[in-house]
């Protein structure tokens, strides 16, 4: 499978954007809702690393190709996010979050969705590179 340069670009861009998202579903950083299910991952500061990666998604877009073992922390670190999601989708009942904060519920039914997407985008633009950089 193939993908263009181009479509690489885009994808740093949403992901990113995708990030920068939780600025509105955290009301820029003023919904306690969502620290007080996951204190440890989603506090304020947690949040705010989150809007940090996002733009280190974007800050690439366009020379993603240099930066091959950064590429490849993407990779770990939304594998990372996307295991805590599932920890947490499993040990907790999302129907009390959206009682408490709709925008809230949207964050902890999404947010994992979205970094399994963005792993595998991450991984298959890591394998890309690795073999250019590879083959040269």
């Amino acid at each position: 499978m193939t993908i263009k340069n181009k479509t690489i670009t885009q994808g740093f861009i949403i992901a990113g954007l995708m990030n920068l998202s939780v600025l509105i579903l955290s009301r820029f950083f003023t919904n306690s809702t969502i620290p007080e299910f996951d204190p440890d991952v989603m506090s304020n500061f947690g949040l705010l690393m989150i809007v940090l990666w996002g733009l280190a998604y974007m800050s690439i877009a366009k020379n993603y190709y240099k930066v091959k073992w950064l590429v490849g922390i993407f990779v770990a670190e939304k594998f990372i996010y996307g295991y805590v999601w599932v920890k947490w989708i499993l040990n907790n009942n999302i129907s009390d979050v959206y009682k408490k904060d709709t925008m809230a519920g949207i964050f902890y039914s999404l947010y994992g969705i979205n970094d399994w997407i963005f792993f595998v985008f991450f991984l298959l633009v890591f394998i890309k590179i690795f073999k250019m950089t590879n083959n040269s």
